[in-house]
């Protein structure tokens, strides 16, 4: 008779995810994450001011080629980061009942959502400069177009209490617009962002455009508010007012553009001002000419 050998269980180590590759914080530091009832689930990194900085240098590099993209382009991918959430659907149950003491039921609802969210930014990719931009009349003999453009990189504090459909909410529209992001996991709950990096490695997204960082806001805010290299910051996550404010004034000083605190339901059908938040708008005059002998002009 064979004897049955019982099996160590294997942990699953989280990582940060900066530049398309999984480190380890720099500082070495972790922090416990436990579920709703107290109980231990993970180690997660404590991110340092070091590992923001990291970040920022990712998504900086990660930007001319994404901004550069063709909307299509940009489209296919997140439709491709749906594709594989819906592959792995069962590991971010899991991982979201957790993380919110949600049923099992309850928990499905919330990934499908979230899974819906990737589908519904994807299908506005190439949609969405038809919608703020366009010709615009004018009292002379010019064409007058205005396009939409990316922002730049953008510092997105995701939500604190919605772990996943909030986060995916908030990171979509910022990247599907062109723009590159470094994200501040919930830090009560990182568990699912961590595991949603190694969905975007595997999603065709470029190394870069996403980074997500777990730790405190408090402590990588202010300085990712204040970093010169940052475009644009999303405060959604920000624990209180005190700490919205602060960073807003840290903002401030190269004039980025801050989408403020705010209360919302994310199980809601989004609008399209998140992704009209980071968005700015080129107007081109071009002088339409004349055509021929005749004189005629366009």
């Amino acid at each position: 008779m064979s004897e049955t050998t019982a099996r160590l269980s294997v942990f699953k180590t989280y990582k940060l995810y900066v530049g398309g590759k999984f480190p380890r914080s720099e500082s070495g530091r972790v922090y416990e994450v436990t579920d709703s009832k107290g109980k231990w689930l993970a180690n997660a990194p404590l991110s340092s001011r070091k590992d923001a900085r990291d970040a920022v240098v990712a998504a900086r590099k990660a930007f001319g080629g994404w901004a550069g993209a063709t909307a299509y382009n940009r489209g296919q991918i997140l439709y491709r980061v749906a594709e594989m959430l819906e592959g792995r659907k069962g590991q971010f149950v899991h991982e979201v009942a957790h993380a919110e003491g949600l049923s099992k039921n309850k928990a499905a609802e919330v990934v499908e959502a979230a899974i819906d969210r990737w589908v519904w930014y994807a299908g506005w990719t190439d949609k969405i400069a038809q919608v703020t931009g366009g010709a615009n009349p004018v009292a002379g003999p010019y064409f007058n177009l205005s396009t939409p453009e990316p922002t730049g990189v953008v510092t997105v504090l995701a939500p604190q209490d919605s772990s996943f459909l909030g986060l995916v909410s908030v990171i979509a529209p910022v990247i599907a617009t062109g723009n590159t992001a470094v994200v501040v996991a919930s830090e009560r709950a990182p568990l699912p962002a961590l595991s949603l990096g190694e969905v975007l490695a595997t999603s065709d997204l470029p190394g870069g455009v996403v980074n997500i960082l777990s730790g405190k806001a408090s402590e990588m805010g202010p300085h990712l508010a204040a970093h010169q290299d940052v475009n644009a910051i999303d405060l959604t996550g920000a624990a209180d007012d005190d700490l919205a404010r602060e960073l807003e004034i840290a903002a401030a000083d190269n004039l980025k553009r801050v989408l403020r605190r705010r209360t919302e339901d994310f199980t809601e059908s989004p609008g399209t001002d998140r992704m009209t938040a980071f968005l700015e708008t080129k107007t081109v005059w071009h002088p339409t000419g004349s055509l021929g002998a005749s004189g005629s002009s366009y």
